[in-house]
């Protein structure tokens, strides 16, 4: 199998390289400082105008249309750069999917061109609650018919750009006597809607110009249009959904890796200790090459689920194994990274330290590394 890129694919690629590099990795230590929010959201701006918040939507709809294998390129890209700005487009692509999945052609024309052009900053994906993480067939949330539309009442909770999403899509159970992962449905909430409430931003280990909050639904009155797809069906669209979104989250990962070795080959070639350029001793040497080949692993299985999706083809399995593979490539890299530099490496000085941190939380969204073991041995057995 050849994982050769198209033109486009690598016009993509690069492009979304040199806006990475001009205008959002000068950003990202302001992020991390917890400052910067209007330059943020302008860069945002910035990357739909670029075609960048909706890659593999249908150009129709205002879209890139250039398939999985370049939004998992862009996000590499942009993971390289900062985090955040990676995450932020890995999410809203993936609830610019689910629309153009599942919705309806109204939905469609009314929403998706809205986060292609950057319109909304942002979108937000709401199925995670305090007591349905890794089970979201336990959600709490309600919608409840009430005349011509639904009421929603509930909390979820880790929604990325919840402050700035223009739009957010919403599991609610609608059915509660049906059975666990039935009579559950999908709603699009746009910002603004009465009794849609954005809670406390969460102070997080990394990843700070991610703004992650709690979204409260009280009494949330949404028309009967806003349901995406059909009624109590909408647990299957989220377990579809959440695989092309694990997709991004490795090839973010893989970014995050890739910067965090590239700034320790620099300084290992700097660093002389004994008379010498630490990089050449073998035991640093040793530690790379583990390093590299495991990130050019993930690449690889990151490339192959992307592949699979664009062709049509069922990838939720080598979704996982991609999103399990990187984002534990990641920690091991950026840990090495850090160890590579030293005590230099534990100081805000170097940027190595908050590639660790932006890294250590791919292992838990998207689903944890080990719901992510959980789906590939159960497909491993049912084979």
């Amino acid at each position: 199998m050849l994982f050769e890129l198209t033109e486009e694919e690598i016009l993509i690629r690069d492009t979304a390289r040199k806006m990475a590099a001009e205008i959002v990795a000068p950003l990202a230590p302001v992020l991390d400082r917890g400052e910067g929010r209007a330059e943020f959201l302008a860069n945002l701006k910035a990357l739909a105008e670029a075609g960048f918040m909706a890659v593999n939507v249908r150009s129709e709809f205002g879209g890139t249309e250039a398939g999985t294998v370049a939004f998992a390129l862009t996000i590499e890209e942009l993971g390289y750069a900062c985090a955040s700005h990676g995450v932020t487009a890995s999410v809203t692509n993936m609830v610019a999917e689910v629309i153009q999945q599942v919705g309806s052609e109204e939905q469609r024309r009314a929403y998706l061109p809205k986060i292609a052009d950057g319109t909304f900053p942002a979108a937000g994906f709401c199925l995670t609650e305090s007591g349905a993480g890794s089970d979201p067939g336990g959600m709490k949330t309600r919608a409840r018919r009430d005349g011509d539309g639904f009421v929603l009442d509930g909390e979820k909770v880790y929604i990325t750009s919840a402050e700035y999403a223009g739009l957010f899509v919403v599991w609610a159970v609608t059915n509660p006597d049906a059975p666990k992962g039935k009579g559950i449905s999908c709603f699009l909430v746009e910002a603004g809607a009465p009794g849609l409430v954005i809670g406390k931003a969460e102070k997080k280990l990394g990843q700070h110009g991610s703004a992650t909050n709690i979204v409260h639904f009280d009494g949330c009155r949404v028309p009967a249009s806003a349901l995406m797809g059909r009624l109590d069906d909408g647990f299957r669209i989220a377990v579809g959904e959440l695989a092309g979104g694990r997709i991004g989250i490795a090839a973010l990962s893989l970014g995050i890796a890739r910067a965090a070795m590239d700034a320790a080959k620099a300084y290992v070639k700097e660093r002389r200790q004994f008379g010498q350029a630490i990089s050449d001793f073998q035991g640093i040497q040793w530690m790379i090459a583990d390093r590299e080949t495991e990130l050019e692993a993930a690449r690889l299985l990151i490339l192959s689920a992307a592949a699979k999706k664009d062709r049509g083809e069922p990838f939720g399995r080598e979704a996982s194994m991609a999103k399990l593979f990187a984002s534990e490539a990641a920690g091991r890299a950026t840990d090495t990274a850090l160890q590579l530099h030293g005590g230099a490496g534990y100081c805000a000085d170097f940027p190595v330290e908050r590639h660790v941190r932006d890294a250590r939380i791919t292992r838990i969204y998207e689903g944890t590394s080990e719901v992510q073991r959980l789906i590939i041995s159960r497909e491993a057995l049912r084979q």
